[in-house]
């Protein structure tokens, strides 16, 4: 079943990714499959993930250090958009799609392939995100995804790779599925399939239990320029230590957890865990700097900009001309974010207690009711007829 001649593969080093070499050789008749795995900071050494996909079949075996650009040219527009799926989700997972789409795409064509291929199933997200995106970015290029036409169960997939010296997991030691970068981790699969069930504290690694937190609250302040977080505690950081650095003040007061049934975009409801501790903190500060610092019908008006932006990065839209005109409007909206938001992490919350602004368009002697107040009372009699005349007329009208 010749589909292709040479293939660049998006490799994780798991089971199915793993398969894809060989079944993409010995049953669909492909030549050369070049494996293309994405260092997102999720932490894993990647040379022996290198190695594998060499040992399972691969010609090449390359691995792609994006996590910067994962930072600035994904999470950071996520944020200015305060963008989050269903209100809840900072789409951490999600955002990283469309960039492995890109580096798929960019070495398939350094190397001359005719199609890339990734390991999704045909029951989430991922494939949807995955393909859409490759073909934005190169519409005549194939896409390949075997583990969504071969039909074989886990053990058979393991047996499949293990006939072509790919070496079965020693055990299965973990129920969970478990996908993990910079930004977060998303937890599903196992026991979390029943909705009634608690979620077991073994699940996260970069979150504390509350009753494991400090019993001091932690104060971090945090600051904007344009609508980007660029320092920690009055600190200049570069975007992946400020990351980093989230991570860990919240996660460490237990701050970052969502345990959630989504939509997927295939139609189904799924329960998902998520840990998204910075990215949960900084769409939340961002927004509260917002309100500081643009009128309120344009931080109105960007409120259902920002639900179609989540709902755009979930359904796999990154590179949509819809989504590159939201951003020159989300840009535009952010020229006057910038300023410092104050955090207050204590036992699973961030609160936050304080933000300020150059722009800021608070002014504290007309918003106060001492006698600094410097609103004209009077004005506001003529303000509520005018502001009140259509209600009149048409309660007048129907006595």
């Amino acid at each position: 079943m010749g589909r292709a001649k040479k293939v660049v593969l998006a490799y994780s080093g798991g089971v199915d990714t793993s398969v894809c070499i060989p079944y993409l050789k010995q049953e669909w008749g492909v030549e050369e499959v070049i494996t293309l795995a994405a260092d997102l900071g999720q932490g894993d050494e990647l040379d022996p993930i290198k190695q594998k996909a060499l040992d399972s079949g691969a010609s090449v075996s390359l691995v792609r250090d994006v996590t910067k650009e994962f930072v600035t040219d994904y999470a950071f527009p996520a944020i200015k958009a305060n963008a989050l799926y269903e209100s809840r989700y900072p789409l951490t997972t999600a955002l990283a799609r469309p960039l492995i789409a890109k580096i798929l795409v960019e070495a398939a064509e350094e190397y001359g392939a005719d199609a890339v291929a990734h390991g999704c199933t045909g029951k989430g997200n991922d494939q949807v995100r995955f393909d859409v995106s490759i073909a934005a970015l190169n519409p005549d290029i194939k896409v390949l995804a075997p583990a969504r036409e071969w039909g074989m169960s886990r053990e058979e997939t393991i047996a499949y790779g293990e006939r072509f010296g790919i070496a079965s997991p020693v055990k299965k030691s973990s129920p969970f599925s478990i996908d993990r970068n910079l930004l977060g981790r998303s937890i599903e699969a196992g026991p979390l399939e029943n909705a009634w069930n608690e979620p077991p504290e073994e699940i996260y690694a970069m979150t504390k239990a509350i009753a494991d937190t400090p019993d001091e609250p932690t104060y971090t302040e945090i600051g904007f320029e344009k609508g980007i977080p660029v320092a920690i505690d009055g600190k200049a950081l570069e975007p992946v230590e400020l990351i980093t650095q989230l991570n860990a003040i919240a996660g460490n007061n237990g701050v970052g957890r969502i345990d959630m049934v989504e939509n997927r975009l295939v139609g189904i409801k799924s329960r998902e865990i998520y840990e998204a501790p910075a990215m949960l903190v900084l769409i939340h500060a961002h927004r509260d700097l917002e309100s500081l610092a643009l009128p309120s019908d344009l931080a109105q008006y960007k409120r259902g900009i920002e639900d179609t932006y989540g709902k755009m990065i979930y359904n796999g839209l990154w590179y949509s001309p819809l989504k590159s005109a939201l951003d020159a409007f989300i840009d535009s909206s952010q020229e006057r974010v910038s300023g410092i938001v104050r955090v207050k992490f204590h036992k699973g919350n961030a609160i936050i207690v304080g933000r300020q602004s150059v722009n800021s368009l608070y002014d504290e002697d007309l918003a106060t009711y001492t006698s600094a107040d410097q609103f004209d009372h009077k004005a506001a009699e003529g303000f509520i007829y005018v502001w009140g005349m259509p209600i009149r007329v048409w309660a007048q009208k129907n006595k």
